[in-house]
């Protein structure tokens, strides 16, 4: 009980001179012992990576989860440790409802199989998505974050134990400054009594000899406040170095950043070429959307910024049969199956006939027999007359 009552005083008095002599650090009447100027700059690097590692990894959060609440509940479950539950994206959203209603219109039906498509690839991008955050995460965010929560807090740990121990240091110089003045003071006092005059009419030398008394106690101090001095020195001396070491060590964290980088772009990369190729095998499919669609389906979009007011756009009417085109007269005589693209809607009159959408890309052939004005149309496992001026023959 005696040793921890003496080590808690000697624990309090340190504390207290360290106090001070930052107190008196802060109010200019101490000297600081200032750290070398290669160390000052592993420093001042060691906070610039830290900040801007928390500012990238922020930003890259938001780019790969833009909802905060979601971020926020993410947090939470990896503080909990546990299983965040799995739950669809935007893209896989979004193609589900696609898939939904193509089966409500009708898979058979030109909408409603193209509804299915394009919900298909939704799906496909919203499945590459996934892929692409968890690859993030893993290679990207997690480094960066091993480096915050551990790399640095060392770092951090370790810098500021290199300022207490400068601290002591410090205030160690200050006793040794204080010994020996008081010593220099008291050999100054030892000295005789005038010569000439009685001890007995000199008691302002009796009231000097107690001051010197006083004073001796601190020349005492000057060997043992040295022997301080010099332990204090060794210690931050040693704690700098340590903080030095692993200060230098954020050179290879930089090296280890870039390769994550690196691997991130990596990643970004294959996303959107994947993405990219969905969507162009997408376009194929439906037609890969020409001019005409624009003009056909979007006639108000080209003078929409122009007037508020826009007259209705004009149908181009269809051509007669005998304004057939040379690739039509040429599929007239040919019995194989061949492309053809839906220049125009076309509502189907009765049951032999299919309904055609403008620019979806069809498969035609010519029956023998049949009405040279019309030609056999099929679609998935739709069959049906199709009025030939409806069509453009594709190579």
């Amino acid at each position: 009980m005696e040793f921890s009552v003496r080590r808690l005083a000697a624990d309090a008095g340190t504390l207290f001179s360290r106090a001070v002599q930052f107190t008196e650090e802060k109010l200019g009447q101490a000297e600081r012992t200032e750290l070398d100027a290669h160390l000052e700059n592993l420093l001042g690097r060691a906070e610039a990576t830290k900040h801007w590692t928390e500012r990238v990894m922020k930003q890259t959060e938001v780019l790969l989860q833009p909802n905060p609440n979601v971020r926020m509940e993410e947090f939470l479950y990896e503080k909990l440790d546990r299983k965040l539950p799995t739950r669809a994206n935007n893209h896989e959203l979004l193609g589900e409802c696609m898939i939904d209603a193509g089966h409500e219109f009708g898979p058979g039906t030109a909408y409603g199989s193209a509804l299915i498509k394009c919900g298909e690839v939704e799906k496909q991008l919203g499945s590459s998505e996934k892929e692409f955050i968890h690859s993030s995460a893993i290679n990207f965010l997690t480094p960066f974050r091993n480096f915050i929560e551990g790399d640095y807090k060392t770092i951090s740990k370790e810098r500021k134990l290199l300022q207490i121990k400068r601290l002591d240091l410090d205030a160690a110089k200050t006793r040794v400054k204080k010994a020996r003045a008081a010593d220099a003071r008291s050999a100054e006092l030892s000295s005789a009594p005038p010569q000439g005059e009685e001890y007995v009419a000199h008691f302002s030398y009796f009231f000097s000899f107690l001051h010197v008394r006083w004073l001796k106690v601190w020349a005492e101090e000057v060997h043992q406040a040295e022997t301080e001095l010099r332990i204090a020195q060794s210690e931050f001396d040693r704690q700098a170095e340590i903080t030095r070491l692993l200060l230098e060590g954020v050179s290879s964290t930089h090296a280890h950043h870039l390769r994550c980088l690196n691997d991130f772009v990596d990643a970004q990369a294959s996303y959107y070429a994947q993405c990219y190729q969905y969507m162009v095998n997408l376009q194929k499919q439906l037609g890969s959307f020409p001019a005409t669609f624009s003009s056909n389906n979007n006639a108000l979009t080209a003078t929409s910024s122009a007037s508020v007011s826009v007259a209705p756009p004009t149908l181009t009417p269809a051509p007669t049969p005998g304004q057939a085109s040379p690739s039509l007269n040429e599929l007239r005589s040919s019995s194989g199956p061949r492309k053809a693209r839906v220049l125009y809607d076309y509502d189907a009159a009765s049951s032999s006939e299919l309904s055609l959408l403008a620019d979806e890309v069809i498969t035609v052939s010519s029956v023998p027999g049949m009405d040279s004005d019309w030609l056999m149309g099929e679609r998935g496992h739709q069959k049906g007359k199709v009025p030939i001026t409806y069509l453009e023959l594709l190579n």
